[in-house]
């Protein structure tokens, strides 16, 4: 039998899955306001994205580091800091 690997995007293939529709330029140039409530959308095109565990959590936009924009959520009984670009991010109405 073969052994299956344990590794970040195991059982992660579903999650990673890219629309039919093309976004563009401008999921890379959008930004938020501190306090903004936003969903974590992974986008397999880019390279740099958070971990799949991640994928579809609410959290607030607790700050700004460079591009990225740090997120607070809460996991389980923690809360937790990820920090993340913009085209992994979409705003909440």
């Amino acid at each position: 039998m073969a052994k299956f690997s344990h590794g970040k995007l195991r059982k992660a293939r579903h999650k990673l899955k890219k629309d039919k529709k093309k976004e563009g330029i401008t999921k890379y140039l959008r930004n938020f306001e501190i306090g903004e409530k936003v969903v974590i959308k992974i986008d397999s095109s880019s390279q740099n994205y958070p971990h799949p565990r991640y994928h579809g959590l609410i959290g607030e936009v607790k700050g700004k580091r460079g591009k990225a924009y740090i997120i607070g959520l809460k996991f389980g009984n923690s809360q937790k800091q990820i920090i993340t670009t913009s085209e992994h991010l979409k705003k909440i109405n």
